[in-house]
This record gives C-alpha cells, sequence and structure tokens, in this order.
C-alpha cells in the first residue's frame, strides 16, 4: 500500500514537473540543419551589375547581396526630395573579409551608369550622381524628385570594388566572379559542381560570418539546378531536394510527398492588351467594353490557375498604395448586358453568328486574333476567352507562340491586334512606363499603345507627389480613367507557388516584390526548435 502511494506520488510529481516546464517555456528555432532549393534553369551571371531576367541569377543573388537598405543605418532625403543621404552601419565586411564602405557604393552606380556596362539596370539610374561624403556615407542627388526613390535604394544591390574595379566595363561578363560571388548577403559561395558538357548541378553556400543582419539559422544552403519541371518535381518527391518554387498550379498534384504549398502574392498581372491602331473596330469603346464583360473572372482563375491567384480588373494589385479593390475585384461578368450594349451601337449578328457593322463604306466583322504565349495556364486562359467571346458575337483566332517568340517578335514591333502578356509592377504605384504616351513603342511597355494625356499628366505628377493622402487620391483618379478606356482586358494576378517540406518555419511572406524576393527572409528561416524558458 506504502509502495503504492509512492508510485502514485512520483508520477504525479513527474508530471507536474513536465507541465511545469512545458508551461515555463515555448518552441523557438535553433541554429542547424541544411537545406537544399531545387531550381529550373542555369545560373549566367551572379554579379548585380550585369544580371538581367534570369530567375537562377536572381535567386542567387538574393542570398549572397546585400542591398543598399539593408546595409544602411539610415537614409533620409532633404526637403526638396532631390538629395538622399545614406548613412551605412559600421564594421561592414564582405565575404572574403574585406571592408565594404562608400567607395564601393559609388563603384557599384557608376558601373551601372557606364553604356559599356551593358547594365539591365542601367535606364533606372540614369540622372543620379553620388557623392563619397566619408567612408561610411554617401550622397545621391536626384535631377527631380521622385517619390519612390527609397523603392530604387531598396533595389540596389552592392557590388564589391575591389573584385571588380580592375577589369574593363565591357568585360565584366568574362570574370570568373560572376560564377563565384563575393557578396555582403547571409550566405557566402562555398563552391559549385558542373557537368563536362558545362551543366552547373550544384551551388553550395554556408552562413557568411560577416552578414550584417542576424546569424542565418539555417547554417547550409545548396541548389540543384534542373532543364524541366517535370524533373525538379521528381527530385523533390525522392526528397533530393527540400524546396521548390514557381510550379504551376497544375504540378501540385504530382508532389507524392508530405509538404506545403506556399502561396505568395507578386506584384503582377495578366492581361489582354488592346492595340486600336491596327483595327477600326478596336477603337470603339462599345466593343472594348464588350471583350471586359462578356467574361468571367471566376471562371478563368478556377479552370486555369485553380484558384490560386487573384482577379484583376485594374492596373494595380491588392497591396499597392492606392489600390481601388471596386476597380481591382474585377467581378463584372454581364454576358445580357454586353449584348445589348453591342446591339445598340449598332453591331448586329450574322448569320454565321459573328457581329457585323459597317463603317466608313466597309463592312466589318467583330473577329480578331489573339497572341498568346505557349505557356499552359496563358493557353487555357485562351480558351476560356474565346468561348466566352464566341457566346456574344466575337470571333477569336488564336495564335500559340514561344515566349521568346512573342518578346522579340511581337512585342518589339506590336505587330498584334490582341496580345495575352504580364506586367510585373514594383512594390509602388508608379506605373509610368506602362501606360504613359511616351512608352508607346520599343522599348517602353505601352503594350496597348494607349495614349490619354489626362492618364500622363497623372502619371507625371504621382512620381513627384510626396503627400501620402494626396497621391492616393491621384492614383485612384489614374484607376477610374484607365478603366473608362477599357485599353486592356484585365484578367488574374497568379501566386507564386513554393513548395517546402512541413519543417521549415520562418517562410512569411504573404506578399514578395519577386520570385527570388522569397529569399527576403532567408536568414530567418529555420529547421530545429528547442524549447527556451519564456
Amino acid at each position: 500500500m506504502f509502495q503504492d502511494t509512492c508510485l502514485v506520488f512520483a508520477f504525479a510529481l513527474f508530471f507536474y514537473g513536465v507541465n511545469a516546464f512545458y508551461g515555463a517555456t515555448i518552441l523557438a528555432p535553433v541554429p542547424g540543419g541544411s537545406y537544399t532549393e531545387g531550381v529550373v534553369g542555369q545560373p549566367i551571371a551572379i554579379n548585380p551589375l550585369i544580371a538581367g531576367t534570369n530567375d537562377p541569377d536572381r535567386d542567387l543573388m538574393e542570398i549572397s547581396f546585400s542591398d543598399l537598405t539593408e546595409l544602411a543605418e539610415r537614409y533620409t532625403p532633404d526637403d526638396t526630395h532631390r538629395i538622399w543621404t545614406v548613412v551605412l552601419k559600421e564594421n561592414l565586411h564582405w565575404s572574403d573579409g574585406e571592408p565594404l564602405t562608400s567607395d564601393d557604393i559609388i563603384f557599384t552606380l557608376e558601373t551601372i551608369q557606364n553604356p559599356d556596362t551593358h547594365s539591365p539596370a542601367f535606364a533606372g539610374w540614369q540622372g543620379v550622381v553620388a557623392e563619397r561624403l566619408s567612408e561610411r556615407e554617401v550622397r545621391f542627388t536626384l535631377k527631380t524628385p521622385y517619390a519612390f526613390f527609397s523603392h530604387n535604394l531598396a533595389s540596389l544591390k552592392i557590388t564589391p570594388e575591389h573584385v571588380f574595379s580592375t577589369i574593363p566595363a565591357a568585360n565584366l561578363r568574362l570574370s570568373d566572379y560572376n560564377l563565384e560571388p563575393v557578396g555582403s548577403g547571409p550566405y557566402s559561395f562555398a563552391g559549385y559542381e558542373k557537368r563536362r558538357d558545362g551543366f552547373v548541378t550544384d551551388y553550395h553556400f554556408v552562413a557568411s560570418p560577416y552578414y550584417s543582419g542576424e546569424a542565418p539559422l539555417i547554417k547550409e544552403l545548396s541548389f540543384k539546378f534542373f532543364p524541366n519541371y517535370q524533373e525538379a518535381i521528381n527530385a523533390f518527391n525522392q526528397r533530393h531536394i527540400d524546396g521548390l518554387g514557381g510550379i504551376a498550379p497544375q504540378d501540385v498534384d504530382a508532389v507524392r510527398i508530405n509538404h506545403r504549398v506556399a502561396e505568395l502574392a507578386i506584384p503582377r498581372y495578366y492581361a489582354v492588351f488592346i492595340n486600336q491602331t491596327t483595327s477600326l473596330q478596336l477603337r470603339e469603346k462599345e466593343v472594348r467594353t464588350a471583350l471586359d464583360t462578356a467574361i468571367d473572372r471566376a471562371e478563368i482563375l478556377t479552370v486555369a490557375l485553380e484558384n490560386r491567384g487573384l482577379p484583376v480588373g485594374g492596373p494595380l494589385t491588392p497591396g499597392i498604395e492606392g489600390y481601388d479593390a471596386e476597380i481591382g475585384a474585377g467581378a463584372r461578368f454581364l454576358p445580357d448586358a454586353t449584348n445589348a450594349a453591342l446591339d445598340a451601337a449598332g453591331w448586329l449578328l450574322g448569320d454565321d453568328g459573328v457581329r457585323r457593322k459597317t463603317i466608313q463604306g466597309n463592312e466589318l466583322r467583330l473577329a480578331f486574333e489573339l497572341v498568346v504565349p505557349d505557356i499552359a495556364f496563358l493557353v487555357k486562359t485562351a480558351e476560356v476567352l474565346a468561348e466566352r467571346w464566341k457566346n456574344v458575337g466575337i470571333e477569336i483566332t488564336t495564335t500559340i507562340l514561344s515566349p521568346t517568340e512573342v518578346a522579340n517578335d511581337v512585342v518589339k514591333t506590336r505587330n498584334y491586334q490582341l496580345l495575352m502578356f504580364g506586367n510585373i509592377l514594383n512594390m509602388n504605384p508608379d506605373i509610368f512606363s506602362f501606360w504613359h504616351s511616351s512608352e508607346k513603342f520599343r522599348p517602353g511597355l505601352n503594350l496597348s499603345v494607349y495614349e490619354n494625356k489626362s492618364v500622363d499628366t497623372l502619371l507625371e505628377a504621382i512620381r513627384r507627389e510626396f503627400n501620402v493622402e494626396k497621391r492616393e487620391e491621384q492614383i485612384r483618379e489614374l484607376e477610374r480613367l484607365i478603366d473608362a478606356d477599357k485599353p486592356a482586358v484585365f484578367l488574374f494576378s497568379p501566386y507564386y507557388l513554393y513548395l517546402a517540406p512541413k519543417n521549415l518555419g520562418g517562410l512569411e511572406n504573404p506578399q514578395v516584390s519577386s520570385p527570388a524576393n522569397r529569399f527576403q527572409n532567408v536568414a530567418e528561416w529555420y529547421l530545429k526548435t528547442a524549447r527556451v524558458f519564456r
């Protein structure tokens, strides 16, 4: 009896102690572990001075280079907003141990501005002058005030002067350092492997002891490269990689092992851009409006993206300053009203089911060519659009071309009636390059060849307006004007889908500015936890 009592007492004491321990502690991330990311494609130049839109380069730059705002203790404008002063943190170093100073900032900007460098960032930094004030201070002087210059600073990844200064700008692409980066980010380059045919198979990074932020929790970060997503998904299923980004919604079902799918919102959208210069029919607002109101965006999201995205009805996406949800939600599927409006405008159904009207003595049909990049979800989208437009008497011939053909042949020449294409925005409402009339032709990005003087005025004013409340009013007016003109049929903003193991913590990016920015807080990712006292 006494022994039984002691046993019960011991168990009670044990469970009391366990409960007390759990009550006094919490699970917290601890350092350790290794992580392997799968990437489709090949690194070409892991160098912010010359890297373009190649996703593998951008991924590796994000973990190995810091942007200026990460390196800065503070950055502030003067009263005119033309002069910005940046003060760097103390004791900054490159991954090879060399000091990082204001000289590196000056070198980075001047190299980008050098035409011989052929930097993709060239256009965005014209007219900006950088001066060295001290080892830690830099002054930027702008030709004209720009309301979103802090975003430019946040996108400027700094490169080491001591590595590249002796290389002529025209020869930068020949440097071995393009594949062996010396950076200032959370991870430093440790090596890479390639096959005899030159295909890079693996990249290896380790947590950098010189990183200016909190030390990364995951100590080793590797990348494996694949020629296509099928091979990458197979590697994920075989646990050869831990993470994989950019998969299509239809590919999620091919994943066989336990996993999580992170849906990251990116400020991008797809639309059908209407080139009014190629067709008398498209110059009529009633026709452009019909193209917009005859489609069901909810249906498109389901069929093309399996609901992994957001409907878009205007030139901005959710999360951007000034976004007007009433316009942007895009919920305006009105087939009956569309048919009535076309009837009223004189576009009457012919025996072939296509509407027609006599203009300037010529009988014209509502029949258009839609150019579509050969990407699975866009092709599906085009099928839905063609069917919906057919229901209101608009005939569509779909021309499917490779993304390269669309970018190099179609977009550059503006030789299309309707073009399905995507715009990637910044995390700010400066959409000048997409809708200002000065951007109608190459190298501009005004794909609708759109011109509206009031819109031009607003686009210019928004760039100069520093009063946030007033600027938001201007942005909403801009959205209303573009919506009224119907220069495009805005469709959707797909989520960026990221496969990860369930034990990966710290991936908390509901919205990122680009696919590579899924790594913007990579130093906080963790695989291991331990109980610590509160």
